[in-house]
């Protein structure tokens, strides 16, 4: 079943046909090749990276959802501000399938860390999403948008006002999420001597704000409350599957 804050931002796509191509994809992320579907992490509980920004359970709906929210605010300035015309459309749709395939470059340990798929040693996860929209016969102007959100470090720049919405919103809330949780991993350092594994983005704002509201103490508190809250969840998913707490 589509998640519902993906399918919630793919009912915004006006154009039927696009919506339902759209839709299917999502539904089914998977690369076709020589016969052979590769699929990876489900959506819902795959990372949206595993190394530099939402590094952790969630990460990819998270990175979507925060990335459309920045799109739309750009393409309400183009508009509302530049009075220019922009295709609301190809942004929600290239914002919804930029990173689709992402999940199936990566797999899980048994420690719960992430690495690369086998996958990831032949294609990364631009080819990936670019060669399954020409297979699933996805419109031209759709696929720039996606094959040129990494900007310079791409293999297209941005041509349109689309895909440099798409571009510089999934850049934004990227660093965003990158700093933050860079920041918070530093701070705790500094407090306890130690990180704590997989910090998720609610985790690295708390202590980034307590930081700034109540100093070094606050910092302390608020790992203190995080680790007690792992713990609970913890325990409790110990107890649902008939394992002993840890």
């Amino acid at each position: 079943m589509l998640n519902l804050k993906l399918k919630a931002l793919a009912d915004k796509i006006c154009d039927k046909k696009l919506r339902k191509k759209v839709i299917e994809l999502l539904e089914n992320p998977t690369f076709e090749i020589n016969g052979k579907k590769y699929s990876g992490l489900p959506l819902d509980a795959s990372p949206a990276g595993i190394s530099r920004h939402h590094c952790y359970p969630g990460g990819y709906i998270e990175h979507v959802v925060s990335t459309a929210n920045i799109a739309f605010a750009m393409c309400n300035s183009v508009k509302r501000v530049y009075h220019g015309k922009v295709n609301r459309d190809l942004v929600i749709a290239g914002v919804l399938l930029h990173d689709v395939l992402k999940p199936a470059t990566y797999t899980i340990n048994r420690n719960g860390s992430y690495s690369s798929s086998r996958l990831a040693d032949y294609l990364d996860h631009l080819s990936l999403v670019v060669a399954e929209l020409v297979r699933r016969d996805f419109p031209l102007e759709l696929i720039h948008v996606v094959s040129s959100h990494h900007g310079d470090y791409g293999p297209i720049r941005p041509h349109t006002v689309e895909a440099l919405i798409c571009h510089l919103a999934d850049l934004t809330d990227s660093r965003l999420n990158g700093k933050v949780v860079s920041a918070a991993a530093y701070l705790t350092r500094k407090t306890v001597g130690e990180e704590l594994h997989m910090l998720t983005s609610r985790e690295a704002f708390d202590i980034v704000h307590s930081k700034s509201v109540e100093g070094w103490e606050g910092v302390r508190k608020t790992i203190e409350r995080i680790k007690r809250r792992r713990n609970s969840a913890n325990d409790k998913n110990c107890l649902e599957e008939g394992y002993p707490k840890t």
